[in-house]
């Protein structure tokens, strides 16, 4: 390179990089959406609406709106709704994931004027409902295979191609790069969010779709009303433009690591990496079930066994936003069939009490919100450190301080740090208590103490 264009790049990047001499300046932040004001201390409930009653429809899930509205549920996810395919079907009811129509309801489930009552009445109790949205691919026998068939990917011997791969058969893939694709899906999101009065969506497979493609669907929804946007994906950039909230899979995987022995390494990077790599305002789904982990994996007891309850305190009081799946508060302890009718069983249980006790303290103590409302999570010494999991979320309102006890072994352990001096109570009990470093508490097996100021 010649030595005068060297010196005319360095001009141009020191102007570019010249900032003004004033306090006005602001960097552009990464996240320039804006979340939905009623997000900011949200829990997120999925309803299996096949398995959710023994009627297997909105109306009679209807009825059990007023108990998750006691649980603590804010945002309600609905599973697709949509007519599935039966051409290549699995099962005798098929995948709700093989859409046929985008614009149907699956009778199965019920009307459309079902679907609406069932918004409205979530409404009227001040929670919110998002649609499960499969953008990226279709039932073999939906309604645009015979209209457009040239908005479907190819394989090489030029069929119609599923999701390489994965066992997928069922569903083929749409071909994002035809503008006619991103329009009429685009089309098809608003008319939910116009037609019943949704609130959102939760992208299934959401990474395998362009990025350009969500950001610009995200703009259109927010014209029509602030949305809230879940993408089942772990993906940094997604959050810029287009999603509120992010899977936290390598959570999950951590909390497991941590509830089989395997130290708390994987938690420490999680987090590390989290609180570094993620922007503040960034939303982060943490779980310990879903309708993929139980059908195809474990339920909640075979994943984390012994340890279930802890992973549990700290999907909920740690940093993200907590998801329940159907069934889990009634101590489901079955694998829920995905292709075939297979009810849950509804029962009180302690697993139900514990998530109500946890999501009123999220929503009333404002340490724990979400994204740029809520206060990042800081490691609190211990003297237990390849065992006890300890931390501090804390704000100029709110404090808590959470022990968790990853070990089958009981624990006596003193906090080491200054961080940690106050007045509490005791969230399960409502002691009070004063901490200091060097203060001491004991842990049962696998067994946690939340600290609240």
């Amino acid at each position: 390179m010649r030595p005068g264009l060297i010196a005319l790049l360095l001009v141009l990047l020191a102007a570019c990089s010249t900032q003004p001499a004033d306090d006005s300046y602001q960097p552009e932040p990464y996240v320039k959406l804006q979340h939905p004001e009623w997000s900011k201390n949200a829990a997120i409930y999925e309803l299996n609406t096949r398995q959710f009653t023994e009627e297997g429809t909105f109306d009679a899930a209807r009825e059990h709106l007023p108990r998750l509205k006691a649980l603590g549920t804010d945002i309600i996810w609905l599973m697709p709704i949509h007519e599935i395919g039966e051409k290549n079907r699995k099962g005798t009811l098929g995948s709700p994931y093989a859409v046929k129509d985008f614009y149907s309801v699956n009778p199965e489930f019920g009307t459309l004027e079902d679907l609406k009552e069932f918004v409205d009445e979530a409404h009227d109790m001040d929670m919110y409902v998002i649609l499960d949205w499969v953008a990226n691919h279709t039932a073999w026998d939906n309604v645009m295979v015979d209209e457009n068939p040239d908005w479907f990917e190819r394989d090489w011997k030029g069929q119609y191609r599923p999701t390489p791969w994965f066992d997928w058969a069922d569903i083929i893939d749409l071909d994002y790069s035809r503008p006619e694709v991103r329009e009429y899906m685009t089309d098809a999101l608003k008319y939910w969010v116009e037609e019943a009065d949704v609130d959102g969506y939760r992208a299934d497979a959401a990474g395998l779709v362009p990025l350009d493609f969500w950001n610009n669907a995200r703009r259109e929804l927010d014209e029509i009303k602030p949305v809230f946007m879940l993408a089942e994906w772990d993906w940094r950039d997604l959050h810029a433009e287009a999603f509120d909230m992010t899977y936290a899979w390598s959570w999950n995987d951590a909390a497991h690591a941590a509830t089989q022995g395997e130290g708390l390494g994987q938690l420490f990077t999680y987090y590390a990496w989290n609180e570094g790599a993620y922007p503040k305002d960034a939303m982060r789904m943490t779980y310990v079930s879903n309708h993929d982990l139980n059908a195809w994996e474990a339920t909640q007891f075979e994943r984390f066994g012994e340890g279930l309850e802890a992973a549990i305190v700290l999907s909920v009081i740690g940093d993200g936003m907590p998801l329940i799946y159907s069934g889990q508060e009634a101590g489901n302890k079955k694998r829920l069939e995905f292709f075939e009718k297979d009810p849950i069983e509804w029962r009180e249980h302690e697993i139900g009490d514990l998530y109500q006790t946890l999501l009123a303290l999220m929503k009333n103590n404002s340490a724990l919100w979400h994204g740029r409302w809520g206060a990042t999570m800081t490691q609190l010494g211990n003297t237990s450190p390849n065992e006890v999991f300890s931390f501090v979320r804390e704000n100029h309102q709110d404090k808590v301080v959470v022990a968790i006890n990853f070990s089958n072994k009981k624990q006596e352990v003193e906090f080491t740090e200054s961080l940690v001096d106050g007045d509490y109570r005791t969230l399960f009990g409502g002691e009070r208590v004063s901490l200091k470093a060097g203060s001491g508490i004991t842990l049962a097996p696998w067994g946690y103490q939340v600290f609240v100021r």
